[in-house]
């Protein structure tokens, strides 16, 4: 049992509504990368704890297996 691209994605931007998200994926190991002001003065483990805490149900449940998430701030994607 796997769960879509789209149902990922769309998990995220329900916690993160201001964020810019894209997700790939084969339905076993998913990467996304997720732009947003929430990431504001957060290290990069409290970005990941924010979109693991929006996915948590479906990795708790055996849909989502693996994922990589690259978090940035809208800044750090102007440099």
């Amino acid at each position: 049992m796997s769960i879509s691209n789209d149902a990922v994605k769309q998990m995220i931007q329900d916690k993160l509504p201001d964020a810019q998200v894209s997700v790939s994926g084969d339905g076993y190991k998913y990467e996304t990368d997720v732009i947003s002001e929430a990431f504001t003065g957060l290290n990069t483990l409290k970005r990941h704890q924010l979109v693991y805490a929006a996915v948590n149900e479906a990795i708790t449940s055996g849909q989502l297996h693996a994922l990589t998430i690259r978090a940035f701030t809208p800044a750090e994607t102007n440099t």
